[in-house]
């Protein structure tokens, strides 16, 4: 008896937090809606009544009855709308989802339900932004990403989930889904960007686009401070964030990874990150500015769903994988750390991954301590190379912001990373 009252719970609160989503949504705009506060907790009440009385008469026709009476009332209410110029069906798909969810939580699948429900509830309560972002996307946007999710629907179960090549290292299918996992990371930066723009601040210019590529956002603003000299410390303070938004990231793919090289990571990388954000809020509080700016443009940042990028990706990936273990197997901890720093100079993510895979648990496995060095090594590497674009391209005003945190970070990192056992 208790569990029935769960169920007839959770689907009246799952119906009362939609409804009170829709309500507030018609006041917001004026528009007048069929079902709203008390209508659509009862839609939830009915599919889970509906479902109880099926199951007490070991019959699907109560069940199938009250959703076809259901149906029937929401065809009409949408006919009444549509004769008032009311063509949208958002509400009317909500009561139809809202009375399934209660039929659900009858199921006691309230885990599914709640999924269901918050994600029904960010596309009712993102009119706006999804149109926003809808308006901002371009052809090749939607070509690119139409393309790469295409091939891959199609390319990843295909390909052969075993090991190829010199030194019985390259899985095909393993190498594309690594492709797959750090393209959806880039894509969430890139579309969050395209989402609130690059105009909204150039700090969280520095924070979205760290998630797309942090070396576009240091060649952005290193150029643009050569313009815009009295912008040397927001601009600095956008670089510093988009560095350690990297060291974030490495630490996030490797914790998805390899939890045992997460453990040896943690201390340098953290390190580096801890330093970066004390580094950028004493450069927020030199200098604070409301300076909206054109920041790094959207074009700045490809589209990380193209094809070419994505092969080239992978083609890097497979190419350091056998470098790498090349490397272990000839040259021992030496040529590990030969090949993550030349890994790193280009790309950090495709060393963390090949490092990764082959530190994990196993017959001839990499030490742990020596794939943690290997990647740390890499992304000094990178920073490196991101503080030279910074020294080559940025106005005096800029190096002169960047050079403490550029070597507090370098210094740290190298110190705790030596310390590795």
């Amino acid at each position: 008896m208790n569990t029935l009252f769960y169920r007839f719970g959770a689907a009246l609160a799952i119906g009362l937090l939609i409804g009170l989503e829709r309500e507030h949504a018609a006041s917001r705009e004026q528009e007048k809606i069929f079902a709203g506060v008390r209508t659509f907790p009862l839609l939830s009440l009915a599919g889970c009544t509906a479902m109880l009385l099926s199951e007490t008469l070991s019959s699907p026709l109560p069940f199938v009855a009250v959703a076809a009476l259901i149906g029937l009332l929401i065809a009409i209410a949408y006919t009444v709308g549509a004769q008032r110029g009311q063509i949208g069906m958002t509400s009317e798909v909500s009561a139809v989802i809202t009375f399934l969810l209660g039929a659900v939580c009858y199921g006691e699948y309230f885990a599914l339900a709640a999924a269901i429900t918050v994600a029904t509830m960010v596309l009712l309560s993102l009119k706006l932004e999804m149109r926003t972002l809808a308006e901002k996307l371009s052809q090749e946007d939607i070509y690119a990403t139409l393309k790469f999710a295409v091939i891959t629907a199609i390319v990843l179960p295909v390909l052969p989930n075993r090991t190829f090549g010199p030194l019985d290292v390259l899985n095909p299918h393993k190498i594309w889904l690594m492709v797959i996992f750090i393209s959806g990371i880039s894509f969430l930066g890139y579309f969050l960007i395209k989402i609130v723009g690059p105009r909204r601040g150039i700090g969280l210019t520095g924070l979205l686009g760290g998630l797309a590529s942090s070396t576009a956002v240091t060649l952005s603003f290193s150029q643009r401070s050569t313009r815009e000299t009295a912008l040397a410390k927001p601009f600095a303070m956008a670089i510093m964030v988009a560095w350690t938004v990297m060291f974030a990231r490495v630490l996030v793919v490797v914790s998805a990874l390899n939890r045992a090289l997460f453990n040896q990571l943690w201390l340098p990388l953290g390190s580096a990150a801890v330093i970066g954000l004390c580094y950028c809020g004493y450069l927020f509080l030199a200098q604070r500015t409301h300076e909206a700016g054109d920041g790094a443009t959207n074009d700045t940042f490809a589209n990380p769903f193209d094809l070419g990028p994505a092969m080239k990706f992978g083609l890097i990936y497979a190419g350091i994988l056998l470098v790498a273990k090349a490397a272990q197997v000839y040259l021992g901890e030496t040529g590990i750390y030969l090949s993550s720093i030349v890994g790193g100079l280009t790309d950090v993510d495709a060393i963390t991954l090949s490092l990764s895979q082959l530190s994990r648990s196993g017959t001839g496995a990499l030490d742990l301590a020596t794939a943690a060095r290997g990647i740390v090594f890499a992304c000094i590497s990178n920073t490196i190379v991101k503080g030279g674009l910074v020294l080559a391209s940025g106005a005096r005003e800029l190096r002169r912001a960047m050079l403490p945190g550029f070597l507090a970070v370098l210094g740290a990192t190298l110190a705790v990373t030596l310390g590795l056992g």
